[in-house]
């Protein structure tokens, strides 16, 4: 109890953080990487990153190193609420946001079209309310949020996947994948700041994986559809790169602003940026009606809204999918490591204990016969023996000693 007491009092008197995305736009003001930041406040990169997607959230002296190092050359903006405490004293008031360096961010980040903060149908699964659960879910519950999850979301990210790979078999695929590792870590998943969010970064990354060119059934895109127009934006949306192609439905299809696009791209502000300018350059090139980004946005709407029919599985296989998932890999290693043991104890078990030299194989040598046990003697060495056996002593006579 004294220490549960002490634990909260310390996370009440921490210093405040700010939101997620303004500890992004602070590090980037300061021209600061974030494997420059992991090496000042003495963590590494990847925790940095979950810090500025709200994953986790510093703790203790991290905490206090990485809010006083991020408010040091100004003032810190938003920030997240604190725990209430029993005799709240001061309220923050820090309001002011000063942005030294957000002119230079405005001039790379792409004109954004009025359409876009409007959300469609085809991107109302890019964002979720976040599951903050007061108390530990049954199984029931749980059951129930995935399937509600599921429901709702993965429509829309079957319609983004197709978009993204052309395939419908592999949407399909990378949508049920997504579900699954999902489910698989639905304890971490349920808590998350943005559920939706979750399954769609996975989704992404694993439709637009580069080992799917090496599967035959997956090498070429489908066949096209009838409606002409539209098939011409998918086929110069699939000339793009990977990057490209990944950014640009996430900021002019979904509606998601620069810092985010770029966190969940896991590149910077401006590269983010670039890569929107210079996909929309190429996207030009081809079909020049979509030099407007409002056009563009219009038309890559419609796509999600207005794609293919494709059929889902009901969220009970999906689930029942992972868990037969997880119980075969699981299996398979405990097999492996049994495996491993068995032949690790089997050489124990017959490994010589001590080092045994090979003998070497016998050699031939001119005028001396191979030794291979005692020769016949000669009658000159049968005489000579005899004579040697007869005498009294061996040795010369001169040595034998006188009785006398």
């Amino acid at each position: 109890m004294t220490q549960t007491t002490a634990t909260s009092a310390a996370t009440r008197n921490a210093p405040p953080l700010p939101t997620p995305k303004e500890r992004r736009r602070l590090r980037e003001a300061m021209s600061m990487t974030e494997e420059q930041l992991a090496q000042q406040v003495g963590v590494t990169r990847a925790t940095v990153r979950s810090w500025e997607t709200g994953r986790t959230n510093p703790r203790g002296r991290k905490r206090e190193a990485y809010v006083k190092l991020l408010c040091a050359p100004q003032e810190c903006g938003p920030q997240e609420p604190r725990p209430p405490a029993p005799e709240p004293t001061s309220k923050p008031t820090s309001t002011s946001k000063p942005k030294p360096n957000r002119e230079q961010e405005r001039e790379q980040e792409p004109e954004r079209p009025p359409a876009a903060a409007e959300a469609s149908p085809a991107a109302s699964a890019t964002s979720a309310p976040p599951a903050t659960p007061a108390e530990p879910a049954t199984p029931a519950d749980a059951f129930a949020a995935f399937d509600a999850l599921y429901e709702y979301a993965a429509p829309g990210l079957v319609q983004q996947a197709y978009l993204l790979t052309g395939r419908r078999r592999l949407s399909r695929e990378a949508v049920e994948y997504a579900f699954h590792l999902a489910w698989e870590r639905w304890p971490e998943v349920a808590v998350d700041r943005d559920p939706a969010g979750w399954v769609r970064a996975a989704m992404h990354e694993y439709a637009l994986s580069p080992w799917h060119r090496l599967r035959r059934s997956h090498r070429q895109p489908d066949a096209p559809s009838t409606d002409q127009s539209a098939q011409a934006v998918r086929g110069a949306l699939l000339e793009l790169p990977p990057a490209y192609r990944r950014t640009l439905l996430l900021y002019d299809g979904l509606g998601l602003d620069l810092p985010e696009t770029a966190a969940e791209t896991e590149a910077s502000t401006p590269a983010a940026g670039n890569r929107v300018l210079h996909a929309r350059e190429l996207l030009a090139e081809r079909i020049p009606e979509l030099a407007d980004p409002e056009v563009l946005h219009q038309r890559l709407v419609s796509l999600l809204t207005k794609g293919p029919a494709l059929v889902l599985a009901p969220p009970r296989t999906v689930r029942t999918g992972s868990e037969r998932r997880a119980t075969f890999w699981t299996r398979a290693a405990v097999a492996l490591t049994v495996l491993v043991v068995g032949a690790t104890a089997f050489t124990l078990a017959t490994a010589p204990t001590s080092y045994v030299p090979p003998l070497a194989p016998g050699e031939a040598v001119d005028g001396v016969p191979a030794l291979s046990g005692p020769q016949r003697l000669t009658p000159q060495r049968e005489a000579l023996r005899a004579r040697l056996h007869a005498e009294p002593v061996t040795g010369p006579a001169r040595l034998v000693p006188d009785p006398h």
